[in-house]
This record gives structure tokens, C-alpha cells and sequence, in this order.
């Protein structure tokens, strides 16, 4: 059904209602109207990393490590697999007559908002740091998410619009203060792509204002951006409770009815909260006017008839056999694989069950469910944690070796577990639930041939600000350090001299400068979803070889790091760091070894063509922008392993007053390469890859040349240290 029929027969529909029935269905949670034959619809989903707070679903890997994956692939994949589950959930609800809270159709993910901050808690929430990976993805993710047939497989939602990533504690209350180039080169473009390409049918405001206007009331952001320059035409969300605010902490209103006006007004549909109940009154005083109701009342329903609610549709026969597939199971396996990071590694890995007869699996996280799932999570059917998987892995091929000695001999290797400490409670809290066993985890190193160490955090010590299952209120983190418990149990077992391999379990960036220098190997895990401790075992093991990049910088610590208030760009992110990183954005090892050996410009057309012309706003590629720019990239694994590799293209204009102070992701491509395979392979760059984003928000060409990196990570000093292979580096005179 295409939006003009549908909007069509939502304006015959609304038409029918009455006032007092047009405002009920402006709330989330909006009510029947049994005769017109409407029925009560919850429009409060959320399906951040799978179908979330629903019952049983595929519980994929938190969102920050699907965007180390850098594939965009898999990530239309994963958005069908969750819409497909969430379609199938909503069905077999609305046959029990159960249409509460998190049964719809309508789902509030992906949170495209810039990881800009380390500190931030939610932060796992979001793809990663770099606007064109997060648009890329989140593009993609949508897609996959509404489906490409006659009716919307789901409605999905991009999120928190806009200059929105803590802190957490004073989200309410803070006024987001960002400069027009920040906004248009950082802030926006995720969201550009979201609307323009993926056609996303929802939009959430942010609780924040944003140059002094409230998110979810912005006349600039709402109405002359997503609406006039974007052409959006689907229906926007506020944030949950978040007009209160507008009275409450903002103080921009006097009352929740001025608060619903100037919501209402302004282009805000749906209100996720209490603050519409007040429209019925207000609409009696005179304070909005009917049209302006009709006019939201008419595009949830044009959402609500795109979803083909109202018809049959090919979607009606999926139900709980669609739930928790082999094939969705194996999405999620190939999903955490994907994410996992290899940051260090002397030579340990792949361990070698011929040589390694014995495995100490230590730490607070190596047992731990919360520690697979992150927040906004649905419940696994099948939770499998990283000493599962090792002791799964461990007896798997070793069947016919004599049984080790040990806790638990699996065929052959002897896996011996401790927890080691608690997760963040000091020893005098920790013993009293018996759970201080440093000694104990000691011993276990001492006498095994290596440790597999799991420390981190969960959904407990990062998250969102009033989270039930945050134990901190303000859900952000005041530094980069482990909580001290594992910092005591990192050292000790660091100080028994045997070797050990960090699975670092977080959702944000870690102190691990000393587990760079100790450690054996340090794999970045983040939260691998509910059955992910089986396939970083597998990493470990070399059944699969690790292909994650780091979609966030990882510093060294946070000293001279701008305050978390600030929302200027200068010093974050790798785009415009000014200190050298402990690990660098798109940084990630293998086993392979990989090389970008050449890299040519194929383009049929030049590009001088696009003359010193401003090229429109940014986002806005323009009649004059350079078009049909194409690299071919010749790639070699000179290793004995199979591969699959992250190709990155870099850019920098010389000589234009508006480009980043370092370099910025341009374009990147999965590689599968295997042992000893070379490769050619033709990528495109997008037409304003050679322009930058100017002062007043627009997107400029000038400059002399386009500086090209292209490699398996960043052009940086840093990435050649940790490598030692350096990208290969091309220059088009513009």
C-alpha cells in the first residue's frame, strides 16, 4: 500500500472520530474506539538488539558491538529477523486479546545517536562514534526492519533526535549547545539517512533541548529540517514523559496544557507519557485547535494502515514457529562473531588444543548472563556464557584425548572456573556473599597452561538514568576505570607470571592500558548476546577468526578530555582527537594477515567538473557535487588462516578551511579473503566525499585534493604501531 492510499484511509477514519476520540489515540497507550471498529494499541515497542521485553526472542549482541561489525549486510538481516519476530509476537498476542505494553508492531530502535562521549552510559545503546558507519547501519537496520513488501513488516523508530548522548543525570533539564558546522557534520547526518534512504516512519525526540528549543518541540530540528529540508512524512514520538518536562525541568511552559500545545503544534504526534490527557480540556479552552489533532490523529493512522492493521496481510501467518529459528539463531551466532575485537595478541591465539591441556576461566563476567545481554534485551531462550562455550569448545574435537585433570575435564582440556571477585562490590560487601576468591583464582592461573580472564561491566554500571536494573542513578560512568574489585583481580592474576587472554565485556570504552602491557591477547567482547559465550570460545579456539572493529576510540585515559557537557567536537572522537588513543577507531586484529597492496582511481568521470560552488546544506549532495568516484582496491591475506576483513576508506581535503582536524571514514566493505587469496574489489564513495562541512552548517567544496587512505584501519601512527602495515594512499587534484 503506498502513503497516499493509506493516509487517504486514515483522513475517511479520523474523519469519523470525535474530538474527544482523535485526542485519546495521540497517547501510547491509546484506547479502542469499538465502534468504528478500532481496537487498543500499545505503540511502545522497543527492539534495540532483538524483539526486547516481550517474552523469549533472539537476543542478538548489544548494539555497540553489531556496530563493530561494520557490515551492513547483516544488518538488514538482523532488522528482518527482528521485525519478523516482533510481526510473529504481535500476532499470537493480538489471538489471546493481549494488546498491552510491548506486544506492537511499532518499535522504537535503532538509537542512531553519536557515541561522542566515553562516559556516557547508554552509549552501548548507539552503533558507535562516527556519523557515516551509525547512518550506514542504522540505514540498513531499518530497512530490514519495515521490509520490503506491500505492508510495513514493522514501523521503525530513529532515535533520540537530535544532539542527544548525556549526561544522563541532567537529560531533562540540559540545554544542548552545538554549533551549525557540529550539528550538520556530526549530529544529523545519521538521522539524514534514516529518513532519506531507509524511509524510517518514525522519529523520537530527545528529552534535551538543543540550542535552547526542546527536542520533541523544536521548530528548527521538527519542522524546518526533518520536515521541510528532509521531506519526512511519517510521525513523530516524544521521548516517555518527556513534555513534562517542559513545565517541570525545562521551564519553557507553565503547565502541562501549554506543554501539550506547544508539542502538538509543533509537529510532536504521539506522546509517549501523560501530558496529551490534558488535550481534551485543552482543546475545549481553545488552547489547540481541532485541525491541529486531526492532522497527528491522521498520520498515526496512516502508520497503522501502512502496517495493514486493519486488512490482511501476508504477515498474519507468522506466529511462535517464526520465533528463535535455526536460522535466526545462526544470525545471531554469525552477529557476535562478527563484533568481537581483537586488540592484542603476542601469538596466543588461536589456542591450540594440541598444546593447551588445561583452561582457567576467571572473573566476575565469565558466568554471567547479564554480562551477554546488555540493556533494552528481550529474554533468551537458551543463555550460553563464555565458560559454557569454552568448556563446549574444550571437549569438542578432543574426544579421544585422555580427560585432563581438573573441575571440569572436557575431553582432554581441563576447565577449571572462578569467579574471582564480584562484579564492582569491595571485599568486605563481596565476602559476605562469598564472593571474594582471588586466592582462589590465583591458584587456578598458577596451575593451568592459560587463563581466559573475564572482567567488565553489565547493565548495572552502565545504562540509562532511572533504569530499574541500573544500580547507579545516573546510569553514566565518572571515569574509564574497572570497578576496583576487578582491577585487584587483573593485577593478581597478571602477577602470577602464567599467561592469560582479557575478554573484556563492556559496552563502552575501559581502562586496559595495563592488560595492553600484561595481558596475552585482550579480545573486546561487549555484550555477544544470549548464546554469544559460545562463539567467543570459538575465536579463542580458532574455529572462527575474530573481524570486529572498534566502531569507538578507546583512550588512554580522560585526562585534558572535554567536559561531558560540551557538545563541541573539538577533542573527541577520532575525527578530531588531539591525544594519541590506547586503541583507535576502526582498529581490529585477525589471524589472518591482511594487506591493501594498490588502490586506483577507476572513476569514469572526473570530478573537477563540480567547480568551487557551495554544494547546498550539509546532507544535501547538490547538483555540483563530484559524482561517480570509484576505488579499486587490491587486498592480500599473506597469512595461513582465513580471513574476513573491514576495507576502510579515510579522506582528508587539503587545504580546506572546513575539514576535520584528523581524518574521516568515507566508505568501507566486508572482505572475506582466504589463506594466501588476493582480491580486487570496486568501491564507491558517496558524491560529497570530497566536501567539508563549513561554519555555517553547509557543505562546501574547496580545498586542493582529495587525500584517500584505504586499508583495514585508520591512516594514524597509532594503527601503524599496533599493525605495522600502513594503508595505501591515493590523491585526486580537485
Amino acid at each position: 500500500m503506498d502513503r497516499k492510499e493509506a493516509q487517504k484511509r486514515a483522513e475517511e477514519l479520523v474523519g469519523r472520530m470525535t474530538a474527544d476520540e482523535m485526542c485519546s489515540q495521540l497517547r501510547f497507550n491509546a484506547p479502542a474506539i469499538e465502534r468504528l471498529g478500532i481496537p487498543a494499541y500499545n505503540w511502545w515497542n522497543e527492539a534495540l538488539h532483538g524483539t526486547a521485553r516481550a517474552g523469549t526472542a533472539t537476543v542478538f549482541p548489544q548494539a555497540i558491538g553489531l556496530g563493530a561489525s561494520f557490515d551492513t549486510e547483516m544488518m538488514h538481516e538482523i532488522g528482518n529477523c527482528v521485525g519478523t519476530e516482533t510481526r510473529a509476537k504481535y500476532n499470537e498476542a493480538v489471538k489471546q486479546g493481549d494488546r498491552d505494553i510491548y506486544k506492537g508492531i511499532t518499535v522504537w530502535a535503532p538509537n542512531v545517536n553519536i557515541f561522542r562521549d566515553p562516559r556516557w552510559g547508554r552509549g552501548q545503546e548507539t552503533l558507535g562514534e562516527d556519523p557515516i558507519l551509525t547512518g550506514s547501519l542504522g540505514a540498513s537496520e531499518i530497512e530490514g526492519l519495515q521490509g520490503d513488501g506491500e505492508y510495513l513488516l514493522t514501523a521503525s523508530c530513529a532515535k533520540h533526535f537530535a544532539v542527544h548522548s548525556g549526561p544522563e543525570a541532567e537529560r531533562h533539564r540540559f540545554n544542548a549547545v552545538v554549533s551549525k558546522k557540529d550539528l550538520w557534520e556530526t549530529y544529523l547526518p545519521a538521522f539524514e539517512k534514516c529518513v532519506k534512504e531507509a524511509h524510517v516512519e518514525s522519529v523520537m525526540g530527545a528529552y534535551n533541548r538543543t540550542n535552547g528549543e526542546p527536542c520533541c518541540a523544536s521548530k528548527y530540528l521538527m519542522q524546518e529540517v526533518l520536515r521541510g529540508k528532509w521531506g519526512f512524512q511519517g510521525f513523530y514520538i516524544s521521548d516517555c514523559w518527556a513534555l513534562r518536562d517542559f513545565h517541570e525541568e525545562h521551564k519553557i511552559t507553565k503547565d502541562a496544557a501549554h506543554s501539550a500545545k506547544l508539542a502538538l503544534e509543533t509537529g510532536c504526534d504521539l506522546n509517549c507519557g501523560c501530558t496529551y490527557l490534558v488535550l481534551r480540556d485543552a482543546l475545549g479552552e481553545h488552547l489547540i485547535s481541532k485541525e491541529t489533532v486531526r492532522e497527528a490523529a491522521v498520520r498515526l493512522f496512516t502508520a497503522r494502515m501502512l502496517l495493514g492493521m486493519f486488512d490482511h496481510t501476508p504477515f498474519d501467518s507468522l506466529g511462535i514457529k517464526d520465533v528463535d529459528t535455526p536460522e535466526h539463531r545462526a544470525l545471531a551466532s554469525r552477529a557476535a562473531r562478527e563484533s568481537c575485537v581483537l586488540l592484542k595478541n603476542d601469538g596466543i591465539l588461536p589456542l591450540d588444543r594440541h598444546k593447551v591441556h588445561s583452561v582457567a576461566v576467571i572473573g566476575p563476567n565469565a558466568d554471567s548472563r547479564p554480562a551477554l545481554i546488555g540493556n533494552y534485551h528481550g529474554t533468551s531462550p537458551q543463555y550460553i556464557t563464555v565458560l559454557d562455550g569454552i568448556e563446549a569448545i574444550a571437549g569438542e574435537q578432543n574426544t579421544s584425548d585422555t580427560a585432563g585433570e581438573g573441575n571440569n575435564a572436557c575431553g582432554g582440556i581441563a576447565v577449571r572456573y572462578a569467579q574471582g571477585c564480584h562484579l564492582y562490590k569491595d571485599r568486605v560487601e563481596s565476602l559476605a556473599q562469598g564472593g571474594d576468591r582471588i586466592a582462589e583464582a590465583v591458584t587456578l592461573a598458577e596451575n593451568s597452561d592459560v587463563t581466559v580472564l573475564c572482567l567488565g561491566l553489565d547493565e548495572t554500571l552502565e545504562g540509562e538514568e532511572g533504569d530499574t536494573g541500573n544500580s547507579y542513578a545516573s546510569g553514566d560512568r565518572e571515569s574509564l576505570a574497572l570497578p576496583a574489585p576487578q582491577v585487584k583481580l587483573l593485577e593478581a592474576v597478571a602477577g602470577t607470571g602464567r599467561p592469560f587472554i582479557l575478554c573484556n565485556m563492556t559496552g563502552s570504552p575501559v581502562d586496559l592500558c595495563f592488560a595492553e602491557q600484561h595481558a596475552a591477547a585482550i579480545l573486546q567482547v561487549w555484550y555477544p548476546g544470549g548464546r554469544g559465550g559460545l562463539d567467543v570460545a570459538r575465536i579463542l579456539f580458532g574455529d572462527e577468526s575474530p573481524s570486529g572493529k572498534l566502531p569507538i576510540t578507546f583512550p588512554r585515559d580522560l585526562e585534558g578530555y572535554p567536559a561531558f557537557t560540551d557538545y563541541a567536537m573539538k577533542g573527541r572522537t577520532y575525527r578530531y582527537l588531539e591525544k594519541e588513543p590506547l586503541y583507535p577507531f576502526g582498529f581490529g586484529l585477525n589471524y589472518g594477515s591482511c594487506e591493501v597492496t594498490d588502490v586506483k582511481n577507476i572513476t569514469l568521470e572526473g570530478i573537477g567538473a563540480a567547480g568551487g560552488e557551495a554544494a547546498g546544506k550539509a546532507g544535501e549532495a547538490g547538483t555540483h557535487a563530484p559524482k561517480g568516484i570509484v576505488l579499486c582496491v587490491t587486498a592480500v591475506n599473506r597469512g595461513t588462516r582465513n580471513a574476513e576483513e573491514v576495507l576502510q576508506i579515510y579522506g582528508r581535503t587539503e587545504g580546506a578551511a572546513g575539514e576535520v582536524r584528523n581524518t574521516r571514514l568515507i566508505a568501507f566493505t566486508r572482505l572475506d579473503l582466504a589463506a594466501g587469496e588476493s582480491c580486487e574489489v570496486n568501491i564507491e564513495l558517496p558524491e560529497n566525499a570530497a566536501l567539508t562541512v563549513g561554519e555555517d552548517g553547509e557543505y562546501v567544496r574547496e580545498g586542493t585534493a582529495l587525500h584517500l587512505y584505504a586499508g583495514f584501519g585508520q591512516p594514524d601512527a597509532r594503527t601503524f604501531e599496533l599493525t605495522g602495515v600502513r594503508d595505501k594512499e591515493i590523491l585526486i587534484s580537485l
